[in-house]
Protein backbone atom coordinates (compact mmCIF):
# COMPACT_ATOMS: atom_id res chain seq x y z
CA UNK A 1 0.00 0.00 0.00
CA UNK A 2 1.32 3.63 -0.99
CA UNK A 3 1.28 6.63 1.25
CA UNK A 4 0.63 9.18 -2.18
CA UNK A 5 -1.78 9.76 -4.60
CA UNK A 6 -1.77 7.15 -7.35
CA UNK A 7 0.71 7.59 -10.43
CA UNK A 8 0.53 10.92 -12.46
CA UNK A 9 -0.99 10.76 -15.66
CA UNK A 10 -2.42 12.69 -18.73
CA UNK A 11 -6.21 12.62 -19.06
CA UNK A 12 -5.60 11.50 -22.73
CA UNK A 13 -2.70 9.20 -22.87
CA UNK A 14 -0.85 7.44 -19.65
CA UNK A 15 1.91 8.03 -18.98
CA UNK A 16 4.55 8.47 -15.69
CA UNK A 17 5.25 11.51 -14.43
CA UNK A 18 8.61 11.43 -16.01
CA UNK A 19 7.10 11.77 -18.96
CA UNK A 20 5.63 15.01 -18.35
CA UNK A 21 6.83 18.75 -19.04
CA UNK A 22 8.72 20.24 -15.18
CA UNK A 23 6.95 23.31 -14.23
CA UNK A 24 7.81 25.29 -11.02
CA UNK A 25 4.52 25.97 -8.35
CA UNK A 26 4.79 28.53 -5.90
CA UNK A 27 8.09 30.29 -6.94
CA UNK A 28 6.61 33.44 -5.31
CA UNK A 29 3.34 33.52 -2.99
CA UNK A 30 1.35 35.47 -6.02
CA UNK A 31 2.05 32.75 -7.84
CA UNK A 32 -0.66 30.82 -6.03
CA UNK A 33 -3.64 32.31 -5.45
CA UNK A 34 -6.60 30.80 -3.49
CA UNK A 35 -9.99 32.77 -3.03
CA UNK A 36 -12.67 30.37 -0.50
CA UNK A 37 -16.34 30.00 -1.95
CA UNK A 38 -18.24 30.85 0.96
CA UNK A 39 -21.63 28.35 1.38
CA UNK A 40 -23.71 31.38 2.81
CA UNK A 41 -23.31 34.71 3.93
CA UNK A 42 -23.45 36.11 7.30
CA UNK A 43 -26.97 36.89 8.67
CA UNK A 44 -25.68 40.08 9.65
CA UNK A 45 -27.19 39.20 13.34
CA UNK A 46 -25.70 37.19 16.22
CA UNK A 47 -22.91 36.32 18.77
CA UNK A 48 -20.35 35.45 16.51
CA UNK A 49 -18.42 37.14 14.06
CA UNK A 50 -17.08 36.36 11.05
CA UNK A 51 -13.81 37.79 9.10
CA UNK A 52 -12.92 37.44 5.74
CA UNK A 53 -9.51 37.95 5.54
CA UNK A 54 -6.47 37.78 2.90
CA UNK A 55 -3.37 36.04 4.38
CA UNK A 56 0.17 35.93 2.89
CA UNK A 57 2.66 33.68 4.10
CA UNK A 58 0.86 32.51 7.03
CA UNK A 59 -1.04 29.10 8.06
CA UNK A 60 -4.86 29.33 8.13
CA UNK A 61 -4.67 28.27 12.24
CA UNK A 62 -1.61 30.85 12.91
CA UNK A 63 -3.77 33.84 10.89
CA UNK A 64 -7.02 32.95 12.85
CA UNK A 65 -5.28 33.17 16.41
CA UNK A 66 -3.51 36.47 15.63
CA UNK A 67 -7.37 37.90 14.63
CA UNK A 68 -8.93 36.35 18.07
CA UNK A 69 -6.26 37.53 19.73
CA UNK A 70 -6.59 40.98 18.46
CA UNK A 71 -10.54 40.60 19.41
CA UNK A 72 -10.28 39.70 22.74
CA UNK A 73 -11.82 36.49 21.73
CA UNK A 74 -10.74 32.68 23.08
CA UNK A 75 -8.69 31.37 19.68
CA UNK A 76 -10.25 27.48 20.47
CA UNK A 77 -13.74 28.91 20.08
CA UNK A 78 -13.20 30.31 16.59
CA UNK A 79 -13.97 28.68 13.61
CA UNK A 80 -13.20 28.47 9.77
CA UNK A 81 -14.26 26.11 7.11
CA UNK A 82 -11.10 24.95 5.33
CA UNK A 83 -7.16 24.78 5.46
CA UNK A 84 -5.15 27.08 3.29
CA UNK A 85 -1.62 27.11 2.35
CA UNK A 86 0.92 29.01 3.78
CA UNK A 87 3.39 29.62 0.58
CA UNK A 88 0.63 31.58 -1.07
CA UNK A 89 -1.67 34.36 -0.93
CA UNK A 90 -5.10 32.86 -0.06
CA UNK A 91 -8.75 34.70 1.14
CA UNK A 92 -11.26 32.93 3.67
CA UNK A 93 -13.02 33.49 6.06
CA UNK A 94 -13.21 32.63 9.99
CA UNK A 95 -15.69 32.91 13.13
CA UNK A 96 -15.01 34.34 16.66
CA UNK A 97 -17.53 34.70 19.03
CA UNK A 98 -17.90 38.16 20.41
CA UNK A 99 -20.57 39.59 22.63
CA UNK A 100 -22.96 41.96 20.87
CA UNK A 101 -21.96 45.13 23.17
CA UNK A 102 -18.33 44.58 21.51
CA UNK A 103 -17.54 46.22 18.29
CA UNK A 104 -15.42 44.68 16.18
CA UNK A 105 -14.09 46.56 13.50
CA UNK A 106 -12.02 49.00 15.85
CA UNK A 107 -10.80 46.63 17.04
CA UNK A 108 -9.16 45.24 13.82
CA UNK A 109 -8.70 48.62 12.73
CA UNK A 110 -6.06 49.27 15.68
CA UNK A 111 -4.44 45.99 15.57
CA UNK A 112 -1.44 44.96 14.17
CA UNK A 113 -1.70 41.60 11.93
CA UNK A 114 1.09 41.50 9.15
CA UNK A 115 0.71 39.16 6.39
CA UNK A 116 -3.19 39.90 7.40
CA UNK A 117 -5.76 41.90 5.25
CA UNK A 118 -9.03 42.10 6.66
CA UNK A 119 -11.84 42.04 3.50
CA UNK A 120 -14.91 41.79 5.89
CA UNK A 121 -17.01 41.97 8.98
CA UNK A 122 -19.85 40.36 9.74
CA UNK A 123 -21.85 39.06 12.59
CA UNK A 124 -23.93 35.76 12.55
CA UNK A 125 -25.69 33.53 14.79
CA UNK A 126 -23.53 30.93 14.47
CA UNK A 127 -19.70 29.29 14.39
CA UNK A 128 -18.46 29.12 10.80
CA UNK A 129 -17.68 24.88 10.72
CA UNK A 130 -14.87 22.42 9.12
CA UNK A 131 -16.95 21.96 5.27
CA UNK A 132 -18.88 25.03 5.26
CA UNK A 133 -17.48 25.85 1.88
CA UNK A 134 -18.84 25.18 -1.96
CA UNK A 135 -15.17 25.61 -3.19
CA UNK A 136 -11.81 27.45 -3.95
CA UNK A 137 -11.08 29.44 -6.92
CA UNK A 138 -7.48 29.27 -7.78
CA UNK A 139 -5.13 31.43 -9.85
CA UNK A 140 -1.78 29.23 -10.11
CA UNK A 141 1.10 30.90 -12.25
CA UNK A 142 3.54 27.97 -13.26
CA UNK A 143 7.01 28.54 -14.21
CA UNK A 144 9.91 26.89 -16.17
CA UNK A 145 7.89 25.70 -18.92
CA UNK A 146 9.54 24.52 -21.81
CA UNK A 147 8.05 26.36 -24.48
CA UNK A 148 8.20 23.10 -26.86
CA UNK A 149 5.49 21.70 -23.99
CA UNK A 150 3.12 24.16 -24.18
CA UNK A 151 0.82 23.13 -26.89
CA UNK A 152 0.41 19.50 -25.37
CA UNK A 153 -0.30 21.00 -22.21
CA UNK A 154 -3.13 23.39 -22.86
CA UNK A 155 -4.90 20.33 -25.28
CA UNK A 156 -4.78 18.17 -21.91
CA UNK A 157 -5.61 21.35 -19.60
CA UNK A 158 -8.58 21.53 -21.94
CA UNK A 159 -9.76 18.28 -21.81
CA UNK A 160 -9.29 17.96 -17.74
CA UNK A 161 -11.82 21.29 -17.92
CA UNK A 162 -14.15 18.86 -20.26
CA UNK A 163 -13.91 15.63 -18.35
CA UNK A 164 -12.42 16.29 -14.85
CA UNK A 165 -9.65 14.60 -13.23
CA UNK A 166 -9.29 11.24 -10.67
CA UNK A 167 -9.97 12.84 -7.45
CA UNK A 168 -7.19 11.82 -5.48
CA UNK A 169 -5.74 13.02 -2.29
CA UNK A 170 -2.11 14.68 -2.91
CA UNK A 171 0.70 13.74 -0.75
CA UNK A 172 0.20 16.99 1.73
CA UNK A 173 -2.54 14.61 3.48
CA UNK A 174 -0.38 12.34 4.69
CA UNK A 175 2.18 14.57 6.58
CA UNK A 176 5.38 16.20 6.45
CA UNK A 177 7.30 12.50 5.88
CA UNK A 178 4.49 10.71 4.62
CA UNK A 179 4.34 8.60 8.08
CA UNK A 180 0.96 9.65 9.11
CA UNK A 181 -1.49 6.72 7.12
CA UNK A 182 0.96 3.78 9.03
CA UNK A 183 1.32 5.53 12.16
CA UNK A 184 -2.71 5.45 11.89
CA UNK A 185 -3.33 2.17 10.97
CA UNK A 186 -0.37 1.17 14.12
CA UNK A 187 -2.46 2.74 16.12
CA UNK A 188 -5.88 1.07 15.10
CA UNK A 189 -4.63 -2.56 14.64
CA UNK A 190 -3.43 -2.09 18.48
CA UNK A 191 0.38 -2.35 18.18
CA UNK A 192 1.20 1.74 19.26
CA UNK A 193 -0.96 3.79 21.75
CA UNK A 194 -2.32 6.31 19.76
CA UNK A 195 -2.28 10.25 20.33
CA UNK A 196 -3.64 11.46 23.15
CA UNK A 197 -5.11 14.24 21.66
CA UNK A 198 -8.01 14.93 19.29
CA UNK A 199 -6.75 17.05 17.20
CA UNK A 200 -4.07 14.61 16.49
CA UNK A 201 -6.34 11.47 16.28
CA UNK A 202 -8.48 13.29 13.90
CA UNK A 203 -5.71 13.99 11.74
CA UNK A 204 -4.26 10.66 11.64
CA UNK A 205 -7.43 8.83 10.89
CA UNK A 206 -8.28 11.24 7.92
CA UNK A 207 -4.83 10.52 6.44
CA UNK A 208 -5.36 6.64 6.55
CA UNK A 209 -9.31 7.02 5.15
CA UNK A 210 -7.31 9.22 2.40
CA UNK A 211 -5.10 6.50 1.69
CA UNK A 212 -7.34 3.80 1.54
CA UNK A 213 -9.57 6.02 -0.79
CA UNK A 214 -6.52 6.64 -3.20
CA UNK A 215 -6.10 2.83 -3.00
CA UNK A 216 -10.02 2.27 -4.24
CA UNK A 217 -9.76 5.06 -6.78
CA UNK A 218 -6.15 3.68 -8.18
CA UNK A 219 -7.95 0.37 -8.89
CA UNK A 220 -10.84 2.14 -10.16
CA UNK A 221 -8.65 3.87 -12.64
CA UNK A 222 -7.00 1.50 -13.76
CA UNK A 223 -9.75 -0.45 -15.12
CA UNK A 224 -11.08 2.50 -16.76
CA UNK A 225 -14.30 3.13 -14.64
CA UNK A 226 -13.43 6.12 -12.32
CA UNK A 227 -15.44 8.21 -14.67
CA UNK A 228 -18.55 6.35 -14.82
CA UNK A 229 -20.70 4.64 -12.66
CA UNK A 230 -21.07 0.53 -11.81
CA UNK A 231 -23.65 -1.09 -11.14
CA UNK A 232 -24.38 -0.70 -7.21
CA UNK A 233 -22.34 2.52 -7.36
CA UNK A 234 -23.50 5.07 -4.59
CA UNK A 235 -23.29 8.11 -7.22
CA UNK A 236 -23.03 11.81 -6.33
CA UNK A 237 -25.33 14.22 -8.12
CA UNK A 238 -23.63 17.38 -8.97
CA UNK A 239 -26.32 19.76 -8.77
CA UNK A 240 -27.52 18.93 -5.68
CA UNK A 241 -24.75 16.80 -4.04
CA UNK A 242 -27.37 13.68 -2.94
CA UNK A 243 -25.94 10.23 -3.02
CA UNK A 244 -28.43 7.50 -4.58
CA UNK A 245 -27.45 3.68 -5.69
CA UNK A 246 -27.38 2.77 -8.61
CA UNK A 247 -29.38 0.04 -9.94
CA UNK A 248 -27.56 -3.03 -10.27
CA UNK A 249 -29.46 -3.67 -13.44
CA UNK A 250 -32.68 -2.05 -16.18
CA UNK A 251 -33.18 1.03 -17.99
CA UNK A 252 -32.14 3.35 -14.70
CA UNK A 253 -28.54 1.61 -14.66
CA UNK A 254 -28.14 2.47 -19.10
CA UNK A 255 -29.35 6.22 -17.62
CA UNK A 256 -27.34 6.54 -14.40
CA UNK A 257 -24.44 5.49 -17.25
CA UNK A 258 -25.61 8.42 -19.40
CA UNK A 259 -25.53 10.84 -17.00
CA UNK A 260 -22.05 10.07 -15.77
CA UNK A 261 -20.77 10.71 -18.93
CA UNK A 262 -22.43 14.21 -19.18
CA UNK A 263 -20.82 15.05 -15.98
CA UNK A 264 -24.32 15.07 -13.78
CA UNK A 265 -23.31 12.65 -11.30
CA UNK A 266 -20.12 10.91 -10.16
CA UNK A 267 -18.97 7.62 -8.45
CA UNK A 268 -17.92 7.83 -5.06
CA UNK A 269 -15.38 6.15 -2.93
CA UNK A 270 -14.91 5.64 0.53
CA UNK A 271 -13.74 7.61 3.48
CA UNK A 272 -14.12 4.25 5.75
CA UNK A 273 -15.91 4.61 8.97
CA UNK A 274 -18.38 3.27 11.44
CA UNK A 275 -21.69 5.57 9.67
CA UNK A 276 -20.27 5.28 6.19
CA UNK A 277 -22.79 4.33 3.45
CA UNK A 278 -21.78 0.65 1.54
CA UNK A 279 -22.18 0.24 -2.19
CA UNK A 280 -23.35 -2.55 -3.20
CA UNK A 281 -22.37 -5.25 -6.26
CA UNK A 282 -18.44 -4.87 -7.86
CA UNK A 283 -17.84 -1.61 -6.05
CA UNK A 284 -18.72 -2.58 -2.71
CA UNK A 285 -16.93 -6.14 -3.30
CA UNK A 286 -13.75 -4.01 -3.95
CA UNK A 287 -14.12 -1.99 -0.77
CA UNK A 288 -14.31 -4.33 1.60
CA UNK A 289 -11.53 -5.88 0.15
CA UNK A 290 -9.15 -2.83 0.55
CA UNK A 291 -10.05 -2.56 4.07
CA UNK A 292 -10.21 -6.21 4.67
CA UNK A 293 -6.56 -6.72 3.67
CA UNK A 294 -5.72 -3.52 5.61
CA UNK A 295 -7.56 -4.24 9.19
CA UNK A 296 -9.46 -8.06 8.77
CA UNK A 297 -12.95 -7.00 10.29
CA UNK A 298 -14.00 -4.01 9.12
CA UNK A 299 -16.17 -3.15 13.19
CA UNK A 300 -12.92 -2.60 14.04
CA UNK A 301 -13.60 1.06 12.53
CA UNK A 302 -16.24 1.36 14.94
CA UNK A 303 -13.96 2.26 18.13
CA UNK A 304 -12.35 5.04 16.21
CA UNK A 305 -15.09 7.02 15.22
CA UNK A 306 -14.80 9.72 17.59
CA UNK A 307 -11.70 10.55 15.19
CA UNK A 308 -13.76 9.81 12.00
CA UNK A 309 -17.53 8.51 11.36
CA UNK A 310 -17.00 8.23 7.55
CA UNK A 311 -18.44 9.72 4.65
CA UNK A 312 -18.26 8.89 0.45
CA UNK A 313 -16.27 11.36 -2.08
CA UNK A 314 -16.42 11.62 -5.40
CA UNK A 315 -13.86 9.54 -7.68
CA UNK A 316 -14.13 12.16 -9.83
CA UNK A 317 -12.78 16.15 -9.70
CA UNK A 318 -14.73 18.63 -11.82
CA UNK A 319 -12.93 21.51 -12.65
CA UNK A 320 -15.00 24.56 -13.90
CA UNK A 321 -13.98 27.48 -15.23
CA UNK A 322 -10.69 26.29 -16.33
CA UNK A 323 -8.69 29.06 -18.20
CA UNK A 324 -4.80 29.57 -19.79
CA UNK A 325 -2.74 32.24 -20.06
CA UNK A 326 0.65 33.24 -20.64
CA UNK A 327 1.67 34.47 -17.42
CA UNK A 328 3.56 38.14 -16.68
CA UNK A 329 7.18 38.45 -17.75
CA UNK A 330 9.53 39.60 -14.18
CA UNK A 331 8.38 37.10 -11.69
CA UNK A 332 9.91 33.30 -10.94
CA UNK A 333 13.21 32.67 -12.51
CA UNK A 334 15.05 35.53 -14.51
CA UNK A 335 16.33 35.54 -18.07
CA UNK A 336 19.72 35.07 -16.50
CA UNK A 337 18.41 31.98 -14.69
CA UNK A 338 17.04 30.59 -17.95
CA UNK A 339 20.48 31.41 -19.41
CA UNK A 340 22.52 29.60 -16.68
CA UNK A 341 20.13 26.41 -16.93
CA UNK A 342 20.19 23.99 -19.71
CA UNK A 343 16.71 23.69 -22.09
CA UNK A 344 15.66 21.02 -19.82
CA UNK A 345 15.94 22.64 -16.39
CA UNK A 346 12.88 23.30 -14.62
CA UNK A 347 14.45 26.91 -13.58
CA UNK A 348 14.31 27.49 -17.48
CA UNK A 349 11.46 28.32 -19.92
CA UNK A 350 8.15 30.11 -20.10
CA UNK A 351 5.30 30.75 -17.48
CA UNK A 352 1.38 29.97 -17.79
CA UNK A 353 -1.16 31.12 -15.73
CA UNK A 354 -3.98 28.29 -14.93
CA UNK A 355 -7.31 29.38 -13.40
CA UNK A 356 -10.00 26.91 -12.43
CA UNK A 357 -12.72 26.50 -9.70
CA UNK A 358 -12.52 23.40 -7.62
CA UNK A 359 -15.41 22.04 -5.20
CA UNK A 360 -14.21 21.53 -1.69
CA UNK A 361 -11.83 18.98 -0.92
CA UNK A 362 -10.43 19.13 -4.46
CA UNK A 363 -6.44 19.57 -4.65
CA UNK A 364 -5.48 22.02 -7.29
CA UNK A 365 -2.01 19.71 -7.34
CA UNK A 366 -4.27 16.83 -7.89
CA UNK A 367 -4.99 19.07 -11.67
CA UNK A 368 -1.90 19.90 -12.45
CA UNK A 369 -0.38 16.64 -11.70
CA UNK A 370 -1.83 15.20 -14.53
CA UNK A 371 0.31 17.84 -16.78
CA UNK A 372 3.04 18.75 -15.63
CA UNK A 373 5.65 17.30 -13.24
CA UNK A 374 5.32 19.83 -10.69
CA UNK A 375 8.34 20.79 -8.74
CA UNK A 376 7.62 22.83 -5.72
CA UNK A 377 9.75 26.06 -5.02
CA UNK A 378 8.16 26.65 -1.24
CA UNK A 379 9.77 22.56 -0.35
CA UNK A 380 12.43 22.15 1.64
CA UNK A 381 15.27 21.99 -0.27
CA UNK A 382 17.67 19.15 -1.06
CA UNK A 383 21.56 19.43 -0.72
CA UNK A 384 21.86 20.34 -3.99
CA UNK A 385 20.04 23.85 -3.78
CA UNK A 386 17.31 22.32 -6.28
CA UNK A 387 14.26 22.48 -5.33
CA UNK A 388 12.84 19.12 -4.09
CA UNK A 389 9.74 17.45 -6.53
CA UNK A 390 6.35 17.30 -5.53
CA UNK A 391 5.52 14.19 -4.11
CA UNK A 392 8.13 14.85 -1.24
CA UNK A 393 6.96 16.37 2.22
CA UNK A 394 4.81 18.87 1.50
CA UNK A 395 3.22 21.93 3.05
CA UNK A 396 -0.55 21.87 4.14
CA UNK A 397 -2.03 23.19 1.36
CA UNK A 398 -5.17 24.16 -0.22
CA UNK A 399 -8.37 22.93 1.42
CA UNK A 400 -7.41 19.86 3.75
CA UNK A 401 -11.19 19.78 5.18
CA UNK A 402 -13.40 17.03 3.32
CA UNK A 403 -16.83 16.48 3.86
CA UNK A 404 -17.76 15.11 7.68
CA UNK A 405 -13.60 15.63 8.04
CA UNK A 406 -13.02 18.15 10.84
CA UNK A 407 -10.37 21.42 10.78
CA UNK A 408 -7.63 21.32 12.78
CA UNK A 409 -7.65 24.45 15.32
CA UNK A 410 -6.14 27.17 15.95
Amino acid sequence: MTTTAPPVAAPAAAGSSGDLPAAVLRSAPADFVVEEIPAYAPSGRGEHVFVTFRKTGRTTPDAVRAIAIALGADPGGAGFAGMKDRHAITTQTASFQLPLARDPAPLLEEAELPGIEILAVARHDHKLKPGHLVGNRFRITLRGVDPAALPLAERRLAEIGRAGVPNAFGPQRFGRDGSNPERALAWIAGRERGPRDKREQRLLFSALQSRWFNEVLARREADGTWSTVLAGDLAKKRDSGGLFLVPLEGPELADAEARAAALAISATGPMFGRKMRWPEGVPGALEREVLMAAIGDPRRLDAFAHAGEGTRRPLRLEVDGLEVSAAESGAGPSPGDAAAHGPGDPAAGQGIVVSFVLPKGGYATTVLGRVFRLVDASAPQPSTGRPAAAGAPAPEEEDAVEEGQPGAAP
